[in-house]
């Protein structure tokens, strides 16, 4: 058997990884749901400012214990594995631990992946198969309401002291909130939840749900009535210094802002001359967004969201009987993903939620409806293939596949976001190159989502930072990226409905940093594979692609800073 790392107490640093997951699951049992772990558990996380505290206390007593983990290293077949996790480990919590000291838990109100937003999502990741479950999923409905209190102390020692969050947040989740207590049941989207219990519990559940959905209005109104009125004339945009962490963050790497402000200005001159060549197949002579309108109101279409899931759930299918054995060697358990139809009030971007680790929860694609009862399939086609196969399912299943050869850490909770939304955007580039978008309005779509990420980067940067638009800009030259122009912006240029691109721009200011890593991950995952293939050349081999995707899908989590070499190496 290989050597491995070792402290005094026999520690390694995958050990060390998996025993942080662990205690981070008990202290936020909505990552217990997530992972599947725990599942008798009913507990809610402490959202109080106690809570985040203990979650900081924790990451440095890892951190300390990482010291240890790392004074010795050895030879052998592992120790590559063991370096790879401690510098994840290690990178992840040290940027993790700047976000919380510089006190951004007090502002963590925004309309998508906030406290509230993932304490209702992880109702929809519960199991619900039996009478025992669906005590479990009551027992932590009945806790939602001390949890919104604890949430609403964090925000208000915020405004204490002055770390508040942007207006547009405000006003944004107040109308997401109102959203999920509409409709006829008792309870809003809670009661509707608890409808598909067992009728012989669904009176004590529907109780439950009540009292959630009471709290939930509680924090509603005291969003419109305190915290509100506190924020206004508070900036949106964050700033360098905050924007600056907030990038390590999401793509663990101190990237250089100017500089990739510069590269995106020169892919969406590139993009935007491919979008007329394409448009013109479609609509001769009407340019890309009259060709975008059209695909959109008239173009062909799926009627009914149940239709549509299935339409979404059969091109998944296809791409994994197609992409079998071909291009990537996939274990059983991850030719299964689901469609599901996001829960109302969601944000209005698809997302994807991985399996559990023990693959009992399969992985999930989610459409949100919006209302809708027509679903346009010209930008469907490759937004699937980002969000389903061959994109974050497949590298997000694999990693939990693999998770007993790495950690449970690098396969899940260490996931850095720009190297998961890189794979995601490249997985939809590969399609394009294996020749499954040559539907002229399906390629339109896909040049328009690459199109939507390099504005990303232009606009999340420019706000945040403080950019001006640049002297080839056809919009605004010299002028500032406020987020008035910024939207404007986005919508000249991106064939997406206003709805969807004001709901996005709300995200980039909640989010910041975040947006900026899907281009800027596809170019490190397109650096690495030109790498690996030239290395290959220069050493007289064929390059094996489907062996580099497998073997590239089977590092588990690596940060942009680390990723390019480890995917040249391969």
């Amino acid at each position: 058997m290989a050597e491995e790392l070792i402290t005094t107490d026999g520690t390694t640093p995958r050990r060390l990884a998996d025993e942080y997951v662990r205690e981070l699951a008990e202290l936020n049992p909505l990552i217990a749901v997530y992972l599947g772990l725990n599942p008798e558990s009913d507990a809610l996380p402490d959202l109080s400012p106690a809570g985040a505290e203990a979650l900081a206390d924790l990451a440095r007593r890892t951190l300390a214990r990482l010291d240890e983990a790392e004074r010795a290293t050895a030879e052998g077949e592992d120790a590559d594995a063991e370096r790879r996790c401690a510098r994840l480990l290690r990178e992840r919590l040290l940027a993790e631990l700047a976000v919380h000291d510089a006190g951004e838990s007090y502002r963590s109100l925004r309309n998508l992946g906030s406290p509230v937003h993932d304490l209702r999502e992880s109702f929809t990741l519960m199991a619900t198969g039996t009478d025992a479950e669906w005590g479990v999923v009551g027992r932590r409905l009945a806790r939602v309401p001390l949890a919104l209190e604890q949430y609403r102390q964090t925000l208000a020692e915020g405004v204490e002291r002055g770390l508040l969050s942007g207006p547009r947040q405000v006003s944004t989740v107040i109308g997401q909130f109102g959203e999920w207590l509409s409709g006829d049941v008792p309870g809003g989207w809670f009661g509707a939840f608890v409808q598909e219990a067992p009728e012989s519990l669904r009176g004590e559940l529907a109780a439950h749900a009540v009292g959630a959905a009471e709290a939930l209005a509680g924090l509603r109104d005291w969003l419109s009535e305190v915290y509100g009125p506190a924020v206004a004339g508070t900036p949106d945009p964050v700033g360098r210094e905050r924007y600056g962490r907030f990038v390590r963050f999401w793509t663990g790497s101190d990237l250089d802002l100017d500089e990739a402000y510069a590269w995106a200005w020169g892919e969406f001159h590139d993009l935007r001359a491919q979008m007329e060549t394409e448009a013109e197949k479609v609509l001769p002579g009407q340019g890309p967004m009259a060709a975008m309108k059209w695909l959109e109101t008239d173009g062909p279409a799926v009627e009914g969201s149940e239709a549509a899931r299935e339409y979404l759930q059969g091109l998944m299918d296809q791409a994994v009987r197609d992409l079998q054995g071909t291009h990537f060697d996939l274990a059983e358990p991850i030719t299964r993903v689901e469609s599901r139809l996001a829960p109302a009030g969601s944000a209005a971007a698809p997302y994807y939620t991985p399996p559990s680790l023990d693959f009992s929860r399969p992985g999930r694609t989610w459409l949100p409806v919006l209302g809708g009862d027509r679903f346009p399939v010209w930008d469907l086609v490759s937004t699937w293939y980002h969000e389903g196969v061959p994109g974050h399912h497949l590298q997000l299943a694999q990693w939990v596949y693999v998770s007993d050869r790495l950690s449970t850490y690098q396969s899940s909770l260490g996931g850095v976001s720009a190297n998961m939304e890189g794979w995601a955007l490249y997985a939809e580039r590969l399609m394009d190159e294996l020749g499954y978008l040559t539907d002229p309005g399906h390629r339109l779509g896909y040049l328009n989502a690459q199109m939507m990420r390099a504005l990303r980067v232009i606009v999340d940067i420019g706000m945040h930072v403080g950019l001006s638009f640049p002297a080839d800009s056809p919009y605004r030259p010299g002028e500032p990226v406020t987020p008035e122009h910024a939207r404007e912006f986005f919508g000249l240029y991106c064939g997406l409905s206003a709805e969807f691109l004001d709901s996005e721009l709300v995200r980039y200011l909640g989010l910041p940093g975040q947006a900026i890593g899907y281009k800027l991950g596809e170019r490190a995952w397109l650096t690495g594979r030109a790498a690996a293939r030239a290395a290959h050349e220069a050493r007289g081999e064929e390059f094996d692609l489907k062996a580099w995707h497998m073997a590239a899908l089977s590092q588990g989590s690596l940060g942009l800073d680390d990723l390019v070499a480890e995917l040249s190496a391969l």
